[in-house]
């Protein structure tokens, strides 16, 4: 079986879809690459912004939930998300235009032993955008020609992923031991793991903290995506997964790609996620983002869908 490539997507809560739309295609200039809905409740607006084609690893997902109150903050979940930029000078150029445009953010600073820039959006989600310095990216990652940002400053895609747990130990043994990441460095409060040895684009951060668990709310993390290759692999590494004595929720098709999902010991929500087949499944790599795309089993129900969704434009 073949080790974890690194991360699929990430998916987070919204409270309201046209505000974070405006976000993450205007001020960070990623590409709307699906706006479709949640499979489980079709009431609700799921929007992916990423690369050229929404690439594994470049992907941010967002539930569109109206009626969510605001995140209470804790331990025990995914409390900061990694983007990799190219250089020191592309740190300077986003540090201008957060000022510009009134983003929260913070002073140019280290982390995760990289120069970083820490920054919130629009509904208190904790990003950090991270000089990548010339380093490896994954080969498929297609810059999008369109994006309102400089060619020489884009957005790579993900990097190091941040997890606030109760048990270091815990979820360390799960990188560790099930999925074969690397150890990269450890302290007594935190650990950074790599499932690619020496990239940053499947980096997770261990921050160990004690104290109540985040309530989640609008600009919380709902889950992280892992990478694997197709459906036979998705199929080992479940029977794997609950050798190792986890829970395994059913394999689902989503059309675009396939996934199962478990828990770990802290309550962290990992999601398994195939390669394939991608956004472009049912979609010309032009049209990507523009209309409501839905799978063929909620098609026929597009009409009473529609209906139901706020306008995200």
């Amino acid at each position: 079986m073949n080790k974890i490539a690194g991360h699929h997507h990430i998916s987070m809560i919204t409270k309201k879809g046209q505000q974070n739309n405006q976000f993450y295609q205007k001020v960070l200039g990623l590409r709307r690459v699906k706006k479709t809905v949640n499979q489980e409740d079709t009431s609700m607006s799921h929007l992916f912004y990423g690369d050229l084609t929404g690439s594994a690893g470049t992907e941010l997902s967002f539930f569109e939930i109206p009626m969510v109150g605001r995140t209470k903050r804790g331990t025990n979940a995914i409390t900061q998300i990694g983007l990799l930029v190219p250089s020191y000078d592309s740190l300077l150029y986003w540090k201008r235009r957060f000022e510009l445009l009134d983003v929260k953010h913070g002073e140019l600073t280290m982390y995760a032993g990289r120069e970083a820039l820490h920054f919130e959006d629009c509904e208190g989600l904790r990003l950090v955008l991270l000089n990548n310095n010339g380093e490896e990216i994954p080969a498929y990652w297609q810059s999008w020609d369109d994006s309102i940002v400089l060619h020489e400053h884009r957005i790579l895609g993900m990097g190091a992923v941040e997890m606030t747990v109760q048990s270091l130990d815990s979820l360390a043994n799960t990188l560790e031991n099930l999925f074969g990441y690397e150890l990269v460095s450890r302290t007594t409060s935190g650990a950074i793991y790599q499932s690619v040895k020496g990239q940053a684009f499947g980096e997770i951060v261990i921050v160990e903290q004690d104290g109540p668990n985040e309530k989640p709310g609008k600009g919380s993390v709902h889950h992280l995506a892992i990478r694997v290759k197709d459906g036979d692999e998705l199929r080992a590494w479940k029977q794997r997964i609950q050798d190792f004595g986890f829970e395994v929720m059913k394999i689902t098709d989503r059309y675009y790609f396939e996934s199962l999902y478990f828990r770990e010991k802290n309550g962290i929500l990992f999601e398994l996620a195939t390669d394939g087949p991608g956004f472009t499944v049912d979609s010309s790599i032009e049209s990507l983002g523009k209309d409501l795309d839905l799978p063929p089993f909620l098609e026929g129900k597009r009409a009473e869908i529609e209906a139901k969704l706020e306008p995200i434009e």
